[in-house]
């Protein structure tokens, strides 16, 4: 048997090929596991099943995942006006697995709750807003209010009597109803649910006297007749709801409020993560057949670059500190 023959110059070429192999064995194994395509990406929302928020989420998230080519899986984590799920992105991987789809309550709880374990500025990067959602006032048709001017009335009559719901402090509809409540000039006491379902649920009762729902939430039980919609709280009204007047129309101005929906990543979260799920999103939002279900839903898509979000959300958090503080709104 003859000995082999390993020469020092051998030796190199034979590792060298080696490491290269591995090199290229490492790059093809990185590309097949490239994001969005190694595991189930999450998108947490802060709002119970059937909130405006969860209705959007929802219909983004399957069409989104077709166009990603993985799965998405929504989580609902409610409470805390919405703080409890964010407080959860805010601390997830920064490994595009984890998203935040939230209501504008996120630039309010910053002045609303004195201990927030995140910082909403620093520990968060915004993807893109995605629609925005017109709030509609709903009564219990049997409450007895026939229209805003009437319940504005009720209430200056019995003041610190009447009450009036929201999904959660901090929350799109808690800020709608006191916005109107400052607007109108009137005492009345806040009742905050755990999400949107238990609050219309007590309407509908007659438990509570109103409540600025989303509209993609009352909608179909007020084409029912189980909900009476007396406004909503945009500054023009709903091509769902167009018989139904704006607050401003129905005798109080100054009281609309802007409900958007918007989606976020953890802080640290790659650039080029959320780069792509911003332009996956558009690509979604245009499609057909999304677009058909948002106008049934009486949702407005409002998409934006991650940067101009960012800046959107520090200055709504600076003019909502001044309504929170103006209005002596309070965590119930």
């Amino acid at each position: 048997m003859r000995p082999l023959n390993i020469t020092s110059k051998n030796l190199i070429k034979s590792v060298a090929f080696f490491l290269g192999c591995l090199v290229l064995s490492m790059g093809t194994a990185s590309s097949q596991t490239a994001w969005p395509k190694a595991q189930t990406i999450k998108f947490i929302v802060p709002f119970t099943p059937g909130s405006g928020t969860d209705v959007i989420a929802r219909v983004l998230a399957n069409k989104l995942a077709e166009i990603l080519e993985t799965s998405i899986f929504v989580e609902n984590k409610p409470g805390a006006g919405g703080t409890i799920g964010a407080a959860i992105v805010a601390k997830a991987e920064p490994n595009g697995y984890t998203f935040l789809i939230t209501s504008s309550g996120h630039t309010v709880n910053p002045s609303l709750y004195n201990n927030l374990s995140y910082d909403t500025l620093k520990d968060f990067s915004g993807v893109t807003s995605l629609v925005e959602l017109p709030n509609v006032m709903v009564t219990s048709p049997d409450s007895g209010y026939s229209s805003v001017k009437d319940l504005v009335a009720k209430v200056q009559a019995a003041p610190g009597i009447k009450n009036y719901a929201s999904a959660g402090n901090g929350s799109a509809t808690h800020m709608n109803a006191e916005k109107f409540k400052m607007a109108a000039k009137i005492n009345a006491n806040h009742i905050p649910y755990k999400g949107t379902p238990d609050a219309i649920t007590d309407i509908m009762a007659g438990r509570v006297d109103w409540f600025f729902s989303p509209i993609v939430s009352a909608l179909p039980l007020i084409k029912d007749g189980k909900l009476q919609a007396l406004a909503v709280g945009t500054d023009k009204r709903s091509p769902v709801l167009p018989a139904v007047p704006t607050t401003a129309e129905a005798g109080v101005p100054n009281s609309s409020y802007t409900f958007w929906v918007g989606i976020f990543a953890p802080a640290k979260t790659p650039r080029k993560i959320i780069d792509q799920m911003n332009q996956s999103i558009s690509v979604v939002m245009k499609e057909p057949q999304i677009q058909a279900q948002l106008d049934k839903l009486g949702a407005d898509p409002i998409l934006m670059s991650p940067a101009k979000f960012d800046q959107m959300v520090k200055m709504e958090m600076n003019a909502n500190a001044i309504v929170v503080k103006e209005s002596k709104m309070v965590v119930n």
